[in-house]
C-alpha cells in the first residue's frame, strides 16, 4: 500500500483548517464588541480536532480522551467552564445580532458554541474585549505552529524527493 500525501501530513491539515475557522469566528467577535444583544461565539477546537481524528482513522478516543460532560440543566456550564452549548440557557440564533462569521457555514454548527459571559453588558452583549484578544493571539500562535510543522514535513519530502 502506498503511502498518501494525507496520510503523511497526519492530523496538521485538518488543525490549519479548525484554526483558520476559529479565527474568523472570534474576529466576527471583536468585530461585534460594541453591537448590542451579539452574542459572543467560539469553536469548541478540542472537540472539533476530536472528530477530525476519529473520522481521518487515528483514533480520537485515544490516550487523554475524555467524556464528555454530562448537564442537568440548560444552564450548566461545559468541562471547560466557560462555553455553553449553542441553544442552550435561552441563548439561540434569534438572540444573536449581527449574523454570523462570514464563512461560518462551513463550521459544523455541533463544534460553534456561546461564550458564557463573565460580566455581561447592559446592551446584552457577552463580548469581553480581553478575552477576545487573548484568544485570537493564542489562535494565532497555534496557527504559525501547524503551519511550522507542515513546512517542515513538506520540506522533508521535498529532501526525500530530490535525494533519490
Amino acid at each position: 500500500m502506498r503511502p498518501t500525501l494525507d496520510s503523511y501530513l497526519g492530523i496538521h491539515t485538518q488543525a490549519l483548517a479548525l484554526e483558520a475557522q476559529r479565527t474568523e469566528v472570534l474576529a466576527a467577535n471583536l468585530a461585534n464588541v460594541d453591537t448590542p444583544n451579539y452574542k459572543a461565539r467560539d469553536l469548541d477546537f478540542r472537540a472539533a480536532m476530536a472528530t477530525a481524528a476519529a473520522q481521518d482513522g487515528q483514533g480520537g478516543q485515544g490516550v487523554g480522551a475524555t467524556l464528555p460532560l454530562m448537564s442537568t440543566q440548560a444552564g450548566d456550564l461545559s468541562g471547560a467552564g466557560t462555553l455553553a452549548q449553542a441553544g442552550a440557557g435561552g441563548v439561540g440564533a434569534a438572540g444573536e445580532a449581527g449574523g454570523t462569521a462570514s464563512g461560518a457555514g462551513a463550521i459544523d454548527s455541533s463544534f460553534l458554541k456561546y461564550r458564557v459571559p463573565l460580566a455581561p453588558s447592559l446592551d446584552g452583549n457577552t463580548v469581553d474585549e480581553q478575552l477576545e484578544e487573548s484568544a485570537f493571539a493564542a489562535n494565532s500562535v497555534r496557527y504559525q505552529a501547524t503551519l511550522t510543522f507542515l513546512n517542515i514535513k513538506l520540506r522533508d519530502l521535498l529532501t526525500a524527493i530530490s535525494s533519490s
